[in-house]
């Protein structure tokens, strides 16, 4: 439809290209009467956030497409067994959430031989938090999406809450943290945080122990339950076959599920179709490596926590070196701390570089050709072999130039051997490119402050060996 086309364009040239795809694309227009456009979003969650994030944007592309009288209504889709699910909710007494399992009279897996409780234990860890989860572009979409289940657990649009990432970026922290913001703002919720791996556990042993009727009516009496690691379910159908069971019970009367895994549902091989097209009922939302600030964000915030004073060069080659795993990063801030107090040694460049090898594998203090391109293909956001193509694209020749000038400027290569390491380029090409970005510098600060940026990264960073 031509209208939401024009309005489309209008965002498109102020959100970044992520948030686009991720908010805009999915969304159909649907009809346009008069002066009234309707478009179609996948879920509620989907239409809070776009009235929250992005509705001064919209305005603006409405305004643009349809004049100043142009108005916006939304259509979200539901689908029948939510609907059934939602009407069954609002008939049920406030009080019925509220399940007193030492009443129930049932066995409580999560208890220590010997030892009396009343409540459930959530498993959770007390450090996990919001407070100290750092919020980035990296994870804004999994941060928002775990704060809106804690304010509302099982009465919103995102059950279940499906959280994935690569390993050491935050998955369990985040999970916990949604856990320990429920507690704090509804006592009388019974929260249980379990890994996959121990849940599978209790089910042999229940198996065993003929007790599995116990083991899963106490999950299914649960108000929120988290499984890490759902991935290691793969290719465990006895297990799978129970915790459907669990997952089905708990949707149908409106408790709150969240999950993690390393892959998004498509990709969990091993794992029964059923249980991925029901990961799939809610909203899964992932969780990125972190972007430089990011990190530094996260390094101060570590070591303010743990009241040390660390040099901002030390901060900054830290980050620069350890690209994806907020794990590493904290793990390298440990050690730094740690070999300091043991050794006596002041906190500087020099050790941290010794620290930093532990933690990467095969790399090397020279400044190559190679990690120059790498760096600034990164930076520019264009896939590394695009530099030695012969493409014209204007993006991808500024990124070519500036590595040819990088490289002249920090190795003792000849201009014939980066131009060689840059598609076959003869000298004359590196030379030019050489007095093209060094004018673009002096006519343009921004351009000029980039070039900086990336000679003090191409610095402070460890290479490739």
């Amino acid at each position: 439809m031509e209208v939401w086309t024009i309005c489309l364009r209008h965002i498109a040239t102020k959100i970044n290209p992520r948030s686009y795809k991720t908010w805009f694309e999915p969304i159909k227009p649907i009809k346009l009467s008069k002066n009234v456009l309707t478009i179609q979003v996948p879920n509620k969650f989907f239409y809070e956030w776009l009235e929250e994030h992005y509705i001064t944007i919209i305005r603006e592309g409405m305004r643009i497409a349809l004049g100043p009288g142009g108005q916006l209504e939304y259509q979200i889709v539901v689908d029948d067994y939510k609907k059934v699910r939602a009407s069954e909710s609002l008939d049920k007494k406030a009080n019925d959430s509220v399940i007193d399992i030492a009443s129930k009279k049932i066995k409580n897996p999560f208890v220590i031989p010997g030892l009396k409780r009343q409540l459930v234990d959530p498993q959770l860890k007390p450090s996990y938090t919001f407070d100290n989860f750092i919020e980035g572009n990296c994870n804004r979409l999994a941060r928002s999406a775990g704060l809106a289940v804690a304010k509302k657990p099982g009465g919103n649009a995102f059950n279940p809450l499906f959280i994935f990432g690569d390993v050491g970026l935050g998955k369990t922290h985040l999970a916990q943290a949604i856990g320990n913001e429920i507690i704090s703002r509804h006592d009388d919720k019974n929260v249980i945080f379990v890994s996959s791996e121990k849940l599978t556990n209790q089910i042999v042993h229940a198996l065993r122990n003929n007790s599995i009727d116990e083991l899963v009516n106490f999950y299914q009496m649960i108000d929120v339950l988290i499984v890490d690691d759902i991935q290691f379910l793969a290719n465990r159908p006895k297990t799978q076959e129970i915790f459907f069971h669990i997952f089905n019970h708990l949707h149908q009367i409106g408790k709150q599920i969240i999950l993690t895994s390393d892959c998004p549902p498509k990709s969990l091989n091993g794992m029964q179709e059923r249980l991925i097209s029901r990961f799939k009922w809610g909203i899964s939302a992932d969780l990125l490596a972190p972007d430089f600030e990011t990190k530094m964000a996260i390094a101060r915030a570590k070591i303010k926590d743990d009241a040390i004073e660390l040099p901002d060069d030390v901060l900054e080659f830290i980050c620069y070196n350890i690209k994806n795993s907020i794990r590493e990063l904290e793990g390298v801030l440990i050690t730094l701390i740690a070999q300091s107090a043991l050794n006596n040694k002041e906190i500087d460049i020099p050790l941290t570089k010794e620290v930093i090898k532990h933690f990467i594998t095969h790399m090397s203090d020279e400044v190559t050709v190679e990690s120059i391109s790498r760096l600034v293909a990164e930076h520019f956001n264009v896939p590394l072999e695009k530099l030695h193509s012969k493409t014209r694209k204007r993006s991808i020749v500024i990124a070519r130039q500036l590595s040819m000038y990088l490289a002249k400027q920090m190795t003792n290569k000849s201009l014939k051997q980066i131009g060689n390491n840059l598609g076959g380029k003869d000298h004359t090409t590196v030379l030019y490119a050489c007095r093209s970005v060094q004018n673009l510098m002096d006519t343009d600060q921004i351009f000029k402050d980039t070039v900086f940026s990336l000679e003090k990264k191409i610095r402070m960073s460890l290479h490739a060996g």
